[in-house]
């Protein structure tokens, strides 16, 4: 049985930082790109980062480049989120999905097959 669960979030301040984790199980997550997703209360879901399988070439949303790192463990099935100079538009329920891996990198929401349930980051002072 395929399964994301994500973890890490939580409150912080303007500023501040976060490490989100996503631990996989049921597939070879070698060969599947993962992505992190982001929904705040009234948007739609927003790819923010994501990472393939095989090369580790990774692709960011403008509006999280220079301060959002996409990481991933193999070998530990995990991929990790890290978050830095964290704004009060990033507040979130960031999701982490999976797709087995294809042409090209991407954050296109339809194009991801397997979802995690999601964790709260809310940035406020």
């Amino acid at each position: 049985q395929v399964r994301l669960v994500e973890s890490g979030g939580a409150l912080v301040q303007p500023g501040g930082s976060l490490r989100l984790s996503c631990a996989t199980s049921g597939f070879n997550v070698d060969v599947y790109d993962i992505a992190w997703f982001r929904q705040a209360v009234g948007k739609e879901r927003e790819g923010v980062a994501c990472m393939r399988g095989s090369d580790g070439s990774t692709l960011y949303a403008d509006s999280v480049k220079g301060r959002f790192t996409i990481s991933r463990d193999n070998r530990e099935k995990m991929a990790y989120l890290q978050l830095n100079n964290l704004k009060p538009e990033d507040t979130g329920v960031y999701v982490c999905a999976a797709v087995l891996e294809g042409v090209f990198a991407t954050l296109f929401p339809k194009t991801y097959d397997y979802w995690g349930q999601g964790t709260q980051v809310t940035v406020s002072s």
